[in-house]
C-alpha cells in the first residue's frame, strides 16, 4: 500500500468511527442492537477495511462488544462504569495539572489557558444563562481542559486522557447540556469555573499537589451531573445518550 492510501484509509476509519459513535451516543442505536459489517458499510459509506477498524476502535472505546458469531453489540452502561471512567478521568488530569506545575510553565505558555479563563468567565456571570451559552461552554470548556493537558509537556499522559475522554460520558462536558435545564445549573458553572481559576493559579505558583487535588476533584462535578440528569429524567432529550445506562433494576 502507497503512503497516499494508507493515509486515505486512515482518513476512512476516522470517518466511519465518527459517524457510527455518533449514532450510538445520539440514542439512534440502542444498547443491545447488532451491528455488521455490511450495515455498518451502508450506514457510513467506508468500504469494509477501514469500516472493520472502526468497530474495532469502537470495540476499545467500550461503546461496542464483539459478538462470537460474528459483528458487534451496541453495549449498555451502568452508573459504576460511567463513575469509573469520570474518576480515571480526573486522575489522569490532576496528574497533567502537577507536572504542569512541577515542570513550571512560562507566562507565555500560560497566557492562552488565562484568555479561555476569561472568556469561561464571561459565560457564566449570566444569569440565567441560555441553553445557547451551555453550548458554547461545552466548546470552550472543552479547549480550557485540552490547553490545560498540553501543559503537562507529557504525550503519554495526552494520549491517555484522550483516549479515557472517549469512553461514554467521560469527557469533561458530557453532562453539560442535561444540567443546562435544571435549578442547580448556574451553580455548578459557578464552581466549575472557580475549580479553573484555582488550578490555573495553581499551575503558575508550581504548587503541584494543589493543581491536582482541584482537577481531581473537579472532575467530580460530573458525577453529580450525572446523578442529576438520572433524577431529573424529564431532561433526557438534552441527553439521549442516557439510553445506554441501563436502570437499576436490570
Amino acid at each position: 500500500m502507497s503512503e497516499r492510501d494508507a493515509e486515505r484509509s486512515v482518513s476512512q476509519t476516522v470517518r466511519a468511527q465518527l459517524a457510527l459513535r455518533d449514532l450510538i451516543l445520539s440514542g439512534r442505536l440502542r444498547p443491545g442492537e447488532r451491528i455488521s459489517e455490511l450495515q455498518a458499510v451502508d450506514i457510513t459509506g467506508v468500504s469494509r477495511t477501514p469500516v472493520r477498524l472502526a468497530l474495532v476502535r469502537l470495540e476499545d472505546e467500550g461503546l461496542l462488544q464483539a459478538i462470537p458469531s460474528g459483528g458487534f453489540m451496541v453495549k449498555a452502561f451502568t452508573e459504576r462504569d460511567i463513575l469509573d471512567s469520570i474518576e480515571l478521568r480526573g486522575t489522569l488530569e490532576g496528574l497533567a495539572a502537577r507536572f504542569a506545575a512541577e515542570r513550571g510553565v512560562s507566562a507565555r505558555s500560560l497566557e492562552p489557558l488565562k484568555e479561555c479563563l476569561a472568556d469561561l468567565d464571561q459565560l457564566v456571570r449570566q444569569d440565567p444563562i441560555s441553553v445557547e451559552a451551555f453550548s458554547a461552554y461545552v466548546t470552550m470548556n472543552a479547549r480550557f481542559h485540552a490547553l490545560l493537558n498540553e501543559l503537562s509537556a507529557s504525550a503519554p499522559l495526552i494520549r491517555e486522557i484522550d483516549r479515557v475522554s472517549a469512553l461514554p460520558f467521560a469527557s469533561p462536558s458530557a453532562f453539560v447540556m442535561a444540567q443546562s435545564a435544571l435549578p442547580e445549573a448556574h451553580q455548578i458553572l459557578l464552581i466549575a469555573q472557580d475549580h479553573h481559576r484555582i488550578v490555573v493559579d495553581a499551575i503558575e505558583n508550581r504548587e503541584g499537589a494543589r493543581a491536582e487535588a482541584v482537577m481531581r476533584e473537579h472532575s467530580r462535578l460530573a458525577a453529580r451531573n450525572l446523578r442529576l440528569a438520572i433524577r431529573n429524567r424529564t431532561n433526557l432529550d438534552l441527553l439521549p445518550a442516557l439510553a445506554l445506562l441501563k436502570s437499576s433494576a436490570e
